[in-house]
């Protein structure tokens, strides 16, 4: 807490912040001018932060390479990767470093005051004092080199930093977001690109890089946030002591200038890479978008997100159905971007006509106009309001410490012209401003203003172009290849030697006494106990299983109503998925679709449904597969939750052919876009689904299986029509069903009143019992595919399943885990091959998997997988060094959890058998593991990363270049092909 503030800060402000239960404290620090926010209160989650100010002058990415390279060494820790050590060795809750388009911020989190300040003391030092103006192989790693192994190699071009960005704009989503922000604000630093544009990435040299540094990393320009329970004034002394005292006030010219607004509108168009058998039609990206406003409004910027909400993201917004009734685009979304000087507001239509774009303009227009004259709905906004002020109140956030996203909002105020930085802070009178200015027409208001009378924004086309990856890899390759003839033999010999000693480095590990410089805790420091309670009481209303967990949730329910799904034939399981994304967004017996949602909204956190599968763990490879409907609400509102997915669940209009069509279009649109950007995922559950039958159902009703399955209905929509809508009401009676439902609710025993009541009031309204055959299920087989994209780098997935040979789930195995991340996968595939991240899993089930990210190679990678059971039997490590893989994995086991985290952990472990004791046994073989334990797991690794079950997304020069050991290549798309997807022919294949 806050006792007495050290004399080297200046107090400017103190504020009581009622609405994230915090005392606030503006300070300066006299001697440096460093800006300090605190943010004191009993969170035991505590985070740390320090940011810079950092506008890019072009587009080579400077700022994002300076955030990878700053966190390899520093003159204190001067390890080549004490992030990397950091994060297999601490018991961080959170580890990070983010860059934004103007600034730059490193954010730690943990719950130990010992690791706490130790992860503030790597940080400090290497923002002050990293390595890179010692060593400029830092720079080669995470930027960019020229690679050249032998002199008659073709010479390429290698970096971390390269390679993530070229994942980053192989959508034609993240191409449009960058063309966007480019147009709107051509003169300020947002018209180029802080994280790197791999056009423009090697020409940013080693000298400029260091300049960038040294020219916005100073303490005169940095941002420091402390949150939680913590001794702040005791904090305070140390960051000046060992830091801040050491540097003089300095001039550092960071300021965001403010973009001049347009006379007029601006009309672009730009192109993006298809695959040469892709469609051409109806396949552009349309957007306009307005620059409305500045970060100092906070009453306007939170009143455009309740607009875009109401204007876009709900079903049935008016502007995004005008849009869809006329027939440009399949998919309409919004975006406000409020993260930078002067937000911007877009609208978006995919797969569109690029024909279209003056008409998607009038209609946007002529949409906006009609409401600002005649009203918005009044049950929208309030829906909208209610929709932004229940999650604010929630404040969860899934694994970001609500103390770093408290940290970002900041920013908004806090960034630009030192106002008062807690405005972000306090949305609760905000949201009760918005509720009382609907009234005098605020909403319309803003319409009229920020879009209707607003000349600046962009209208921009973005049209699909064949052969176009390819005409840029020719052209960097003949770029490259005209570089190397011009170069003497003796610069060639000369490139040769770099790579090599760029290798030597990357592979000779740290001295034994530069690791041991690195702070970090012992076994002691770690609680014996595992902190997983799962509190589960178990009810009956009649027959019906009601489960009860008891945790605090601040007067919010957590309901999950599930039904089993045992009796859905394999045949309906894409259905049954279909199914779950149209409850809730089709009309039902007295509301229309968007009255539905609205009045959900209005009064709720939200009703949602989903599929969900709960393995048994104490019967080999069986599970329990069950549709959600997932529910959270305050207390007083149980009736309401229950009579409204009564209403959702019976009444919904399965036979609405426009409204069906809309939402399978978006939905195709969605996963076409989403399977490659999170392409790790995708291979990942792909490759799963040839080893385990679990994983393969996961496949069928989420993954590239269930893919097909849409694009053929949207592509085939008028004549799939009547069996679809025979197979979405078949499916909804097998499912809904009495004898299937089992109720999960967590809250206090205050929420829990009524439930048993309200249970058996939905139970009897459900739909009789009938006979019904699940039939046989297809066997996973495993296969090696490939599946080529426009993008530029690949995600490679080995799976295999280890209890199917014999193997048991052990503890260890997580421990195995940290080491593949951060040791053997980063080694290899980040340092040495240049990929962007790498990930691998081995879950109680026996499903276990290996994945690249954002990756250049493909053979190569595969090569370091077949390699891992060598290396894991002839794995050493020391006391000290088992002890930091122990921790780190600790680290993952102790993050704090929510409430809703809580819940449905309990609700888990109660349908897959899983006790607090299994998590105890699990934590104890981690605690007592040793090396020998690691080499143990070799003949585990060898049976089940065989290299039979692979999935590749990747881009298409390098799957036709290096995919010979596929057994099959496709293209991801395959909406141009005229053959009908029939899912009982189709391979079976399975899930992460």
């Amino acid at each position: 807490m806050v006792k007495n503030i050290p004399e080297a800060y200046e107090v400017i402000l103190k504020e009581d912040i009622s609405d994230v239960q915090s005392e606030g404290w503006l300070l300066r620090h006299r001697k440096t001018g460093a800006r300090v926010v605190l943010l004191s209160n009993d969170d035991e989650n505590k985070v740390f932060s320090i940011a810079f100010r950092t506008p890019p002058a072009d587009s080579t990415g400077a700022a994002h390479i300076i955030e990878h390279t700053v966190l390899c060494g520093s003159e204190k820790f001067p390890l080549k990767d004490p992030f990397v050590e950091l994060a297999k060795g601490s018991l961080n809750t959170f580890l990070n470093a983010v860059t934004f388009p103007d600034k730059t911020a490193y954010p730690v989190a943990s719950c130990n005051d010992v690791d706490f300040r130790n992860l503030m003391d790597v940080y400090l030092d290497a923002v002050f004092h990293p390595n890179i103006y010692r060593n400029e192989k830092i720079f080669l790693q995470e930027g960019w080199h020229y690679h050249l192994e032998k002199e008659d190699d073709p010479l390429t071009l290698n970096g971390v930093v390269y390679n993530e960005m070229k994942g980053a704009y192989s959508t034609p989503e993240s191409i449009l977001d960058r063309e966007t922000i480019y147009a709107l604000y051509p003169d300020t630093p947002y018209g180029r690109d802080s994280g790197g544009d791999p056009d423009h990435i090697p020409e940013l040299t080693y000298e400029e890089f260091l300049r960038f540094h040294s020219r916005y990393y100073h303490p005169s320009n940095s941002y420091i946030y402390l949150y939680g329970n913590m001794d702040m004034d005791e904090t305070l002394d140390f960051i000046d002591r060992d830091y801040l005292s050491h540097y003089d006030m300095a001039p550092v010219d960071s300021e965001i200038p403010s973009q001049q607004p347009f006379e007029q509108m601006k009309t672009l168009v730009k192109d993006y890479p298809v695959l040469d058998d892709e469609p051409l039609e109806q396949s552009a990206y349309l957007s306009e978008s307005w620059v409305v406003g500045d970060c100092s409004d906070p009453l306007l910027t939170v009143g455009f997100s309740v607009l875009e909400y109401v204007l876009l993201d709900a079903p049935g917004a008016p502007v995004k159905q005008a849009l869809l009734d006329a027939g440009i685009g399949k998919d309409v979304y919004g975006t406000y971007e409020d993260d930078i000087k002067q937000p911007f507001f877009s609208v978006t239509a995919n797969n569109a006509g690029e024909e279209a774009c003056e008409r998607f303009h009038e209609i946007i227009t002529e949409t906006l106009r009609k409401i600002a004259d005649e009203g918005i709905d009044e049950k929208a906004i309030l829906s909208g309001i209610n929709y932004f002020e229940f999650r604010f109140r929630e404040a969860d956030y899934a694994s970001w410490p609500k103390g770093l996203i408290y940290n970002l909002g900041l920013f908004g105020s806090w960034l630009y012209d030192d106002m008062n930085p807690f405005l972000y802070l306090k949305q609760l009178r905000i949201f009760d401003e918005l509720k009382e200015k609907r009234k005098e027409g605020f909403f319309e208001k803003l319409i009229r203003e920020c879009l209707l009378d607003n000349p600046h924004r962009v209208l921009l086309t973005l049209r699909p172009k064949r052969g176009l990856a390819a005409e840029r890899e020719a052209a960097a390759a003949k770029e490259l290849e005209a570089y190397k003839a011009s170069l003497t033999g003796e610069q060639i010999r000369e490139l040769v030697k770099k790579t090599e000693e760029l290798q030597a480095y990357q592979s000779e590990p740290d001295e034994e006494s530069v690791a041991r410089m690195l702070p970090m805790l012992s076994r002691e420091d770690i609680a014996p106990e595992t902190p997983v309670r799962i509190c589960t009481e178990e009810h009956r209303a009649e027959d019906t299983v009601i489960l009860h967990h008891p945790y605090s949730t601040n007067g919010i329910s957590y309901l999950c109503i599930l039904f089993d799904m045992k009796d859905v034939s394999e045949e309906l399981l894409p259905y049954a998925s279909l199914l779950k994304s149209l409850l809730g967004y089709v009309s039902t017996e007295h509301y229309t679709y968007g009255e539905l949602f609205h009045e959900i909204n209005a009064q709720t956190g939200g009703i949602s449904c989903g599929l969900q599968v709960f393995p048994k763990l104490q019967d080999g490879g069986s599970y329990t597969a069950s549709f959600g409907v997932r529910a959270k609400y305050l207390y007083p509102q149980q009736k309401f939750v229950f009579d409204m997915i009564r209403e959702i669940i019976m009444t919904s209009d399965l036979k609405d052919a426009k409204r069906l069509r809309e939402i399978i279009a978006s939905q195709k649109v969605r996963m076409q876009s989403g399977i490659p950007a999170s392409g790790h995922v995708s291979a990942a559950r792909r490759a799963l689904s040839g080893v385990s039958e679990l994983s393969l159902w996961q496949e069928m009703i989420s993954g590239i299986a269930f893919y097909r399955v849409v694009e053929d209905l949207e592509a085939h929509f008028e004549e799939r029509f009547d069996d679809l809508t025979e197979k979405l009401e078949r499916v909804r009676r097998i499912i809904f069903r009495p004898e299937n439902m089992i109720v999960s609710v967590t809250c206090e025993a205050e929420g829990f009143e009524g439930i048993e009541a309200s249970a058996a009031g939905l139970k009897k309204d459900l739909f009789p019992a009938e006979k019904t055959e699940s039939g046989s299920r297809t066997a996973p087989a495993p296969k090696r595919e490939g599946f080529m994209t426009p993008g530029q780098v690949q995600y490679v997935a080995s799976a295999g399943d280890f209890r199917s040979r014999g193997f048991e789930y052990t503890g260890v195995l997580r421990i195995l885990k940290t080491i593949l991340n951060y040791d053997y996968l980063w080694q290899n595939l980040r340092v040495l091959g240049g990929a962007y991240g790498c990930m691998c899993e081995f879950r109680r089930t026996g499903g276990c998997y290996l994945v690249s990210y954002r990756d250049p190679h493909l053979k190569n990678t595969l090569d370091v997988y077949a390699k891992l059971p060598e290396y894991l039997a002839s794995f050493e490590a020391d006391e000290r060094e088992m002890t930091k893989y122990i921790i780190g994995t600790i680290s993952e086991l102790d993050t704090p959890m929510t409430a809703s985290g809580k819940g449905s952990l309990a609700m888990n472990a109660y349908f897959t058998g899983i006790t607090e004791d299994d998590f105890q046994k699990e934590r104890d073989e981690i605690l007592r593991a040793d090396a020998q334990s690691v080499r143990d797991l070799s003949a585990l690794a060898a049976a089940v990363f065989t290299g039979d079950a692979v999935c590749v997304i990747g881009s298409e020069s390098v799957l036709n270049t290096e995919g010979s050991m596929l057994e099959s290549i496709e293209n991801l798309n395959s909406t141009a092909a005229e053959d009908v997807f029939d899912p009982e022919a189709e391979d079976a294949e399975e899930d992460a």
